[in-house]
């Protein structure tokens, strides 16, 4: 039994297909067969049902997968262990972010943790957030930035900052001269929304409720419509197809200066109105596992966020 045939077996377990997990492991789809075959034969159990379509873990298969993933994150803190010698911070680390924090925060991210530590350099992975916990899960990345709430897993939290929502709508709309806008004012609108599985989208749908039955039927289309990312949802606003929920960072600058210093482009047709009283707001966090041994390197990826300029949230320590 050898730590690549485990690693195997993980990967099949987790693409349920032989083909997507030889690419994952970067070997030939014969090689893979053949280790984990070798490894069946060796523990005389069979750890997968072969259909035409799709392969399943039986279930003896499942806990010796989950053992094997066990016995890969040890194996992997050894050498983590090996490299705090030398140095915390030496190799890459590999961080998830969600779709609607990722465009608006890296940026500024990655420029922070080159200048603070350029010998960790970050590997970035943009996904869903039930993608990101089974990617920290099975030790794929290292670490995730992401909007509470999500499913109790035994993760290690830090609270980054709360992050207020701002209202866009079109910039001929008669909310448009608003300073600040309730969320009853929105009921009637055509409200724009992103797509199953991002977290945002129930965040908006925790502000308007009423809009959770016109996303979800036929007949809600001439209610509601959806986008696959933010800031496509900001060209359909401009365009004056309906209005949106927007989390603070993904604010241009130019967008909430006065009137007279706006520049002349796409946002001139967006206008970002600020809730009244307190504001529908998301926590933002980073998690990890709790095995993760590499603690210097998850306190200077704090370190590097918390210099980021941030505009408008609250921070968390």
């Amino acid at each position: 039994m050898t730590l690549t045939e485990l690693k195997y077996i993980v990967a099949v377990a987790r693409e349920k297909h032989f083909g997507r997990a030889a690419e994952a492991c970067f070997v030939s789809q014969p090689t893979l067969s053949v280790a984990i075959k070798k490894l069946e034969e060796e523990l005389e159990v069979k750890l997968f049902e072969r259909s035409a379509n799709e392969v399943s873990v039986t279930p003896l298969g499942e806990e010796i997968v989950r053992q094997a993933q066990s016995v890969l994150e040890q194996a992997a803190a050894i050498k983590e262990i090996a490299k705090r010698g030398k140095d915390p911070l030496a190799g890459p680390l590999k961080l998830g972010v969600i779709y609607t924090i990722g465009p608006y925060l890296l940026p500024d991210l990655v420029r922070q943790a080159i200048a603070r530590t350029p010998q960790m350099p970050l590997m970035l992975q943009e996904n869903f957030t039930v993608r990101l916990l089974e990617m920290l899960r099975t030790g794929e990345i290292d670490a995730a930035i992401m909007a509470e709430p999500f499913p109790d897993t035994g993760l290690a939290i830090a609270a980054l900052y709360d992050e207020p929502f701002l209202a866009a709508v079109p910039s001929t709309h008669p909310l448009a001269g608003h300073k600040t806008i309730q969320a009853e004012e929105l009921k009637k609108e055509t409200m724009l929304l992103l797509g199953t599985g991002h977290c945002f989208r129930d965040h908006v749908l925790e502000v308007c409720p009423e809009f959770a039955r016109f996303s979800s039927d036929a007949e809600g289309i001439r209610k509601s419509f959806e986008g696959s990312s933010l800031e496509t949802i900001k060209h359909m606003v401009a365009a004056g197809m309906g209005v949106t929920l927007v989390p603070r960072l993904s604010v241009p600058k130019e967008a909430l200066a006065p009137r007279g210093r706006r520049k002349a482009d796409d946002e001139a047709y967006v206008r970002y109105i600020p809730f009244e009283g307190v504001p529908p707001s998301r926590r933002v966090v980073l998690a990890w596992r709790r095995s993760f041994t590499r603690y210097e390197a998850i306190a200077a990826l704090r370190n590097a966020i918390y210099a980021c300029e941030l505009p408008g949230v609250k921070r968390l320590s």
